[in-house]
């Protein structure tokens, strides 16, 4: 009996690992259907871009260009730029500083799904303190235990992490689906000292940081990559990061005027930037690797819905919201 009993709990766990894999898989290829998404490393090296086409032009705001419901921007021709909210996903490592030029590399961390929904989720839960967010992001990155977090941080999680995946942090079936297939997270002195500071109840953020963030110059590994290098972008347009710190960086984005325009947007065939699956990687030294959260200025914007699964119908609308600058 407890054989059979232990059998049927196995396949249970494989039949819920094989159908959760499906059913990313299949999101992931919906979501780039007809569409052009950001999902690749940079390539600085064979596509030159044209710095006259905005020598002496002003960027626009990129946060007043359309979204989709996912939190994609809808790009058009011009040069634009703005302000976002990012977060530490690489601790122990520099903070950024004017010596750290930066690209991009696709976000990649342990628990990657649950931290690609916390900073999407953030990018509507603007009311959420940025604090709280990026103490739940170092609790799911090092792998400590969701019921040693914080009441506030505890919170945080349920405004922005389904059920599921907060059972999964507290080391539900798929946790231990994870287990049995050696997928664990970086052991590092650095994480196992996190995962510490979550054991013992920590309730002070700059105990965390101290740990997280070296206060301390990065090591340049290539003195020749320039921090205002631009870097093109699968679609045919460019893009550059400047972090003012680990918890702020600007993103600048020049779109050739022959790349997209209003008739490509009319068909459907829509632009995206999407920061949430990219994190602002150094391309010269060992400083933070950044996951980009919602811009640090909240302005009413139109959100475009964007139907992956067939032709797309656009339907314009506004999202009720007062303007704001958030802390």
């Amino acid at each position: 009996m407890v054989r059979k009993l232990h059998l049927l709990i196995y396949g249970c766990i494989i039949l819920i690992a094989c159908t959760s894999r499906n059913a990313v898989r299949s999101s992931n290829s919906n979501n780039l259907n007809d569409t052009v998404a950001i999902v690749a490393e940079i390539d600085s090296t064979s596509h030159d871009m044209d710095t006259m086409a905005i020598t002496g032009k002003t960027a626009a705001s990129l946060v007043d260009l359309p979204v989709t419901q996912d939190g994609a921007i809808i790009l058009s021709p011009g040069f634009y730029e703005a302000d976002f909210k990012s977060y530490c996903l690489q601790p122990g490592t520099p903070d950024p500083s004017p010596r750290d030029a930066y690209g991009q590399q696709v976000l990649n961390t342990y628990h990657k799904d649950i931290v690609e929904t916390a900073l999407r989720q953030s990018l509507t839960r603007t009311d959420l303190e940025q604090k709280n967010i990026q103490l739940l992001l170092w609790s799911i990155v090092s792998g400590s235990k969701y019921d040693q977090l914080s009441p506030q941080v505890q919170q945080t999680a349920r405004q922005l992490l389904t059920r599921k995946q907060i059972f999964e942090l507290r080391g539900g079936v798929t946790g231990m689906i994870k287990r049995m297939t050696n997928y664990i997270p970086n052991n590092s002195g650095d994480m196992a000292a996190i995962k510490g500071l979550f054991e013992k109840g920590a309730n002070s953020y700059e105990a965390f940081e101290k740990i997280a963030v070296r206060h301390e110059p990065s090591i340049i590994t290539d003195p020749d990559y320039r921090r205002d290098q631009w870097n093109w972008q699968p679609g045919g347009y460019f893009l550059r990061y400047y972090p003012a710190s680990y918890k702020q960086l600007k993103v600048q984005v020049y779109v050739p005027d022959a790349v997209t325009g209003a008739s490509a947007n009319a068909t459907g065939k829509y632009l995206l930037f999407d920061p949430v699956l990219l994190m602002a990687a150094p391309a010269n030294s060992n400083a933070q690797h950044l996951g980009i959260g919602a811009p640090v200025i909240e302005i009413l914007r139109k959100v475009i819905q964007v139907n992956t699964n067939g032709p797309k119908l656009p339907q314009p609308k506004t999202t009720p919201k007062n303007p704001k600058t958030s802390s």
